[in-house]
């Protein structure tokens, strides 16, 4: 009974793993090209104020950005500690994990179109109230503490990853940079690096998602989000949905398989929001924040931060309401335990092929060093560049 069990939950992360394989290589060759044409330190020039346009910015950087939780986390201080205003750098680090072109290509093919509308639309909205918030809130005392913790340079994780620069340094059009050799070379770097950071969250969300979507029968869901209410169901749904993310301690795109077991389990569509923005607050990340800005900071930002996620989550879900843009199945493909000859497959060979002449480029150009310099275990301080 117990090999059956984990078979079956196996097999139901093997085959989420096999749908949207193509189009994970995919979101991150694109997110590759991108940080490979924008260069590092002029994140850092534009980033000094929380004025509109500078947070618009900030949020246009951050989704060209690495769509690893950690990462964005150590990046966010570093920015901060280089210049740039708390508010822009917390802007960035929201953007560079629910803005990411993979984030809204995965929502897209394991859940439905609509989700990946909703976070691109509920990304900017949670941005705005976390900038209201701050400017009612956040005290200058406070702020002035969790900047001299932060000049501690303490190890938070995925810090070599943050600090290092692969953007090409050539100069030139958008296209002469992007076609040369040392293009090639930064895109290939960025795709692996990319993919070394996020892999323990992928893996992790989809054996999750295997196993919550094989043992946990959608009674139990059903009832949790209480769907035989449909309203308290929809002012629940934002309320508890950043709480199971927060002890699933599954962040990155590795919460999007989970977030279809919720769906198809009884969630509302804006608690599923609310979940996916939840990722910069699970446990782990929580426990990073208390090491960079100490435990007051910390605590400010999981209360604000929560607070947003969920008004963000009701806008959603009272605007897609009005525009009747809620789907009205929910058939997030997290229940099919099986494997077959469709596009999908040809689709994923062909992009494994990709995956593999990027990877060749990596170990080819030195770039397997690197790997070691993800997490350093010493305050060097260095920035590492490509």
């Amino acid at each position: 009974m117990i090999i059956h069990a984990l078979g079956h939950a196996l097999k139901l992360a093997g085959s989420m793993t096999w749908e949207i394989l193509w189009a994970l290589i995919l979101g991150f060759i694109l997110s590759a090209i991108v940080q490979a044409v924008v260069r590092r330190q002029t994140i850092t020039k534009v980033l000094g104020d929380d004025r509109p346009k500078t947070l618009a910015i900030a949020t246009g950087l951050g989704a060209a950005s690495s769509s690893c939780s950690y990462a964005a986390v150590a990046l966010a201080r570093s920015l901060w500690r280089k210049g740039a205003s708390f508010t822009s750098a917390m802007a960035f680090e929201i953007a560079s994990t629910n803005l990411v072109i993979e984030l809204g290509i995965i929502l897209a093919l394991l859940i439905a179109w609509q989700f990946t509308l909703a976070e691109f639309i509920g990304g900017p909205l949670m941005i705005i109230l976390i900038t209201i918030l701050f400017r009612l809130f956040l005290r200058k005392k406070l702020l002035e503490d969790a900047h001299y913790q932060a000049e501690k340079g303490l190890l938070g994780s995925m810090e070599g990853h943050a600090a290092m620069d692969m953007s090409i340094k050539r100069q030139g059009s958008f296209w002469q940079r992007l076609g040369s050799p040392e293009g090639f070379t930064s895109v290939s770097h960025i795709f692996v690096m990319e993919w070394a950071a996020v892999i323990r969250d992928v893996v992790g969300g989809l054996l999750i998602a295997g196993a919550v979507g094989a043992w946990v029968p959608n009674s139990f869901w059903q009832k949790f989000f209480l769907t035989s209410h449909p309203l308290l169901s929809k002012l629940w749904g934002p309320l508890i949905g950043p709480l199971v993310s927060v002890v699933s301690f599954v962040c990155s795109i590795g919460n999007v398989p989970l977030a279809g077991v919720l769906w198809n389990g009884g969630i509302s569509f804006g608690g599923v929001v609310s979940f996916i923005f939840a990722d910069l607050i699970i446990i782990p990340i929580l426990l990073i924040y208390r090491k960079y800005y100490g435990t007051k900071m910390m605590l400010f930002i999981t209360s604000t931060f929560y607070v947003a996620m969920a008004l963000a989550g009701y806008v959603i879900e009272i605007l897609f309401s009005l525009l009747h843009l809620i789907p009205t199945e929910r058939a997030a493909k997290v229940t099919e335990a099986s494997i077959s000859w469709n596009y999908t497959s040809v689709l994923n060979i062909m992009f494994l092929i990709l995956a593999g002449i990027l990877v060749y480029r990596f170990v080819r150009s030195n770039g397997l060093p690197m790997l070691k310099m993800m997490n350093p275990k010493t305050n060097d301080g260095a920035v590492h560049e490509h």
